[in-house]
């Protein structure tokens, strides 16, 4: 059996330095994800004034429930969605002028559901170049609060931007939600403003959020589920055992039920409250799946789908053709490379059974679920590079290195 010690969440860490800053108090983050994207977040609040201590494994926050200590920044937002999404928010509580600036890769990623709803609740914001894109400038005020309807049908971050605002504002607020994919991460944001000492509950279709701000707390950030599907796949596919620790039956993370996927396919699941443990059992069948709210491990699946005994069908992932790159369209293009049967629609991909052909470069796109997801692969398929496999630092800097060291017993 591997035990693999998975880093931190990073859903659950940029949320948790969101809450961090906005409390009223000194927060402590107990093993918080290390990656680019949360160093870029950390940074964003440096820059916007808030004081934030980081040690190896636990990263401490002064809070400032007013808002920026500055009142001017200039924001660098790296690849980070969770901090190009976040960070304009939590500036528009305060006073100032606040501009914001991201990566390429980013500036292509819209925004513009949450910029839209930003200006229906009052916030003065001028999109520098691209309508709906990054960079953007904000002359914040604070934030009266009141009723908002949002369109989340791309990204649940512009809600949970809205929802972390909410005890900000003067009067509270009511968002009232048109669409919604990846609704279990909405979940993780509700549950952890609960921890933080807000009011927040839904009516139907409509998120209600008190007043009142945030108390600082010390909050432990559990192991990443999105992280944890690569080497849940490499034991399904492989014939072998993994257990994570940190991950079970009280897990946040929505992403934990692709574990569920894996099982449907053949392999034995054991979820616990400490732990979850997936043992492959020599046996992959094919099926047809919805992943709507479980769309980060998309790639996961489709990276093993080959090598399943029928057709492997994803379906409802459309917001995975907005994330970093086209994942939809990057995992055909990437099994086609390797001699696989692929076919795609607007929201879905299938995949027919085959031996993929050793000896490709898998095209990343600067993804790292891309890299991750086709590291499994390799598993089973000899000679897979990939032309930018260090783009893992957004959220995993030593996969690789953990990677390699999996006792895995289908290694080519």
């Amino acid at each position: 059996m591997a035990l693999v010690d998975i880093p931190g969440s990073k859903s659950i860490t940029a949320r948790a330095l969101f809450l961090a800053a906005a409390a009223d108090g000194v927060t402590t983050l107990v093993r918080p994800l290390r990656s680019d994207d949360t160093e870029g977040f950390a940074e964003g609040l440096v820059r916007l004034g808030y004081r934030v201590g980081r040690t190896p494994d636990a990263w401490q926050v002064d809070g400032r429930p007013q808002g920026p200590a500055v009142a001017e920044a200039d924001v660098y937002c790296r690849d980070g969605a969770t901090t190009a999404r976040f960070l304009p928010t939590l500036a528009a509580a305060g006073h100032g002028t606040y501009r914001f600036d991201a990566s390429a890769q980013m500036r292509r990623r819209p925004l513009a559901p949450l910029t839209r709803a930003l200006r229906d609740l009052g916030v003065d914001l001028v999109h520098e170049e691209a309508e709906g894109h990054h960079p953007l400038r904000i002359a914040a005020k604070g934030v009266t609060g009141g009723d908002v309807t949002l369109d989340a049908g791309q990204s649940s971050q512009y809600l949970t931007a809205l929802l972390l605002l909410g005890p900000l504002t003067r009067d509270g607020l009511r968002v009232k939600v048109t669409d919604l994919v990846s609704e279990p991460y909405v979940d993780i944001t509700t549950a952890m403003m609960r921890s933080f000492g807000a009011d927040v509950r839904r009516e139907a279709d409509t998120y209600v959020v008190a007043p009142g701000g945030y108390r600082a707390t010390t909050y432990a950030v559990e192991p990443d589920a999105s992280t944890a599907s690569y080497f849940f796949a490499a034991a399904a596919l492989t014939g072998t055992e993994v257990t994570v620790p940190g991950l079970g039956t009280g897990a946040l993370q929505g992403d934990l039920r692709f574990v569920d996927v894996l099982r449907r396919m053949g392999a034995r699941v054991d979820v616990r409250d400490d732990r979850t443990t997936v043992t492959g059992t020599g046996e992959l069948r094919g099926l047809t799946v919805n992943m709507r709210d479980i769309s980060d491990t998309m790639p996961t699946l489709a990276a093993i789908a080959p090598f399943a005994s029928g057709p492997v069908r994803i379906e409802d992932v459309a917001n995975t053709r907005v994330k970093e790159c086209d994942r939809l369209e990057a995992c055909a293009e990437n099994l086609r490379r390797l001699g696989v049967r692929v076919t795609t629609g607007p929201d879905w991909i299938e995949i027919e059974p085959g031996t993929p052909v050793g000896g490709a470069e898998i095209k990343t796109y600067g993804d790292h679920r891309i890299v991750m997801s086709f590291a499994v692969t390799g598993l089973r398929t000899p000679g897979i590079t990939f032309d930018d496999p260090g783009c893992v630092r957004k959220t995993f800097p030593g996969f690789h290195e953990a990677f390699a060291e999996l006792p895995l017993a289908s290694r080519p």
